[in-house]
């Protein structure tokens, strides 16, 4: 029996229960449970069978919860596209994906169609893109027993015997992490709030009227929030947890929040191929160091990692190296790419291109991506851009930085940072590379500074270096000329 069926078994028995809301439309898990199989009827209908591959492409919508669900009763192999993709990517992404079918905002008639019983003829199955923060985005490979781990999550997060959950999800459902984080959600029996997109106002009113427990933010978002005119006047006491993900938060940031929010605050590690790593609880804070508010928590159980060098040995604490993971949420593979799996997974194992080291207490600290680290100076000097950006972002006139290596002819690579301001702040660039040069040193501070209006971001709220790598490249100084910046 596929995960769908046992899934649909507890929407029967959690009735009339609200299980989403968007916008103004409430729908009961009765209604839920009814569109799912009127919608598997309905593919069936018009030709797609059992193994077929189909391409998706839609919002932040009840109907995108209802299309994977039915495609997945099917045994189909579902390939989610990103909802603002360009269309060169979309191409590429479906001739790579191999499909035969391509649903865009499915049209569901939610009526009674009866059960749709299939067995043994499909795995269900999905294809999600990676973030594309460092090139073409991969596609990551989950099979069946992915989706069988996150029923089995959301089982034991109700046999916790806490409340059902309250979700707010603004990240789109094409995402493997969020669409685990919604299905753990609504097969526990919890109610999943969806937003189209991302706006601070709108999600700071949500958490307020609709009584939110648990959301997820990547931390540019978190910031707009800690930023926001309107974060005083909320009540955001309903909070139980507000998970921090997708990219690292600087310390002074998260001590912000955590003095907003209350000790509700999980920054959490984890990727498009393994969704959840690690996470540190701002619970479990202890003043006497500080310098916890830069990991990631420890390892969550029954997740293992590991620092491994490049010959694959593990390290000792303190020693920087790539990150080994493993854990129940693993991808099975990269879609029609046997070398870059091979790479990837090795004995059970994912090297996640991440570099990082723990201390002797057993925290993981994340230092930088291995293809985003800056070699430069005349000793060729490793340079992590999360230590600099930490740096900048503790300027309490910056909102957020992303530091890149850029080319240099004297020093190989140079280290060039873009930064972000919060509201009419003043400071310049040369103001900001002094305040780094004072908590770092010469070689490690930015050798440029850029004042831009605003850092661009991945459809998943990441901040895009390679955007920034490719705005370098093109000879532009601006990203939106809004402030002086530093020459060069």
């Amino acid at each position: 029996m596929s995960y769908v069926h046992e899934g649909l078994a507890l929407f029967e028995g959690y009735g009339d229960g609200e299980a989403i809301v968007h916008g103004s439309r409430r729908l009961s898990y009765a209604d839920l449970r009814t569109a799912v199989n009127a919608t598997a009827a309905s593919l069936l209908r018009n030709g797609i069978r059992p193994g077929d591959a189909v391409g998706v492409a839609a919002g932040n919508t009840p109907e995108a919860v209802v299309a994977q669900l039915a495609l997945h009763l099917l045994g189909c192999r579902s390939a989610w596209i990103a909802s603002n993709a360009p269309p060169s990517q979309r191409a590429d992404f479906l001739a790579m994906a191999q499909v035969s079918h391509h649903l865009t905002e499915p049209d569901v008639t939610w009526h009674p169609a009866g059960e749709v019983v299939l067995g043994g003829e499909g795995e269900p199955q999905s294809l999600f893109q990676t973030g594309g923060t460092t090139g073409r985005p991969k596609l990551v490979h989950h099979r069946h027993d992915f989706f069988g781990n996150v029923l089995a999550s959301a089982q034991r997060t109700r046999a916790a015997g806490g409340p059902p959950l309250r979700q707010l999800a603004v990240a789109g459902f094409w995402h493997s992490s969020s669409q685990a984080a919604a299905l753990i959600t609504l097969f526990s029996g919890g109610t999943l709030v969806q937003h189209d997109r991302f706006d601070a106002a709108g999600f700071l009113q949500t958490v307020q009227s609709e009584r939110i427990t648990v959301a997820t933010l990547p931390p540019p978002m978190l910031y707009r929030l800690l930023d926001h005119p309107a974060l005083a006047a909320t009540d955001t006491s309903s909070l139980a947890m507000l998970a921090c993900a997708g990219s690292a938060i600087a310390p002074s940031r998260l001590q912000q929040a955590i003095d907003r929010f209350g000790p509700v605050l999980l920054p959490a590690y984890g990727m498009s191929e393994i969704t959840l790593i690690a996470a540190y609880s701002s619970a479990q804070h202890d003043p006497a160091h500080p310098q916890r508010l830069a990991s990631c928590g420890k390892p969550l159980a029954p997740a293992r990692v590991e620092i491994r060098d490049e010959a694959g040995q593990e390290v000792a604490p303190g020693v920087v190296g790539q990150v080994w993971a493993s854990a129940r949420l693993m991808m099975s593979g990269y879609w029609g790419q046997p070398e870059l799996t091979a790479q990837t997974l090795v004995d059970g194992w994912l090297r996640t291109g991440d570099l990082g080291y723990f201390d002797v207490d057993g925290y993981l600290y994340l230092v930088d991506r291995a293809k985003d680290m800056i070699v430069t100076g005349l000793t060729s000097t490793n340079v992590y851009s999360r230590t600099v950006e930490d740096a900048l972002n503790a300027h309490p006139q910056v909102a957020a930085s992303a530091v890149i290596g850029v080319p240099d002819p004297e020093l190989g690579e140079a280290v060039h940072a873009y930064v972000q301001l919060i509201g009419d702040a003043a400071v310049t660039g040369d103001e900001l590379r002094r305040w780094a040069v004072a908590r770092l040193n010469e070689l490690w501070a930015p050798r440029t500074v850029q004042i831009v209006a605003e850092l661009p971001l991945t459809a998943l709220g990441k901040l895009d270096k390679l955007a920034l790598r490719q705005l370098h490249a093109a000879g532009l100084r601006n990203l939106a000329p809004a402030r002086p910046s530093s020459p060069g």
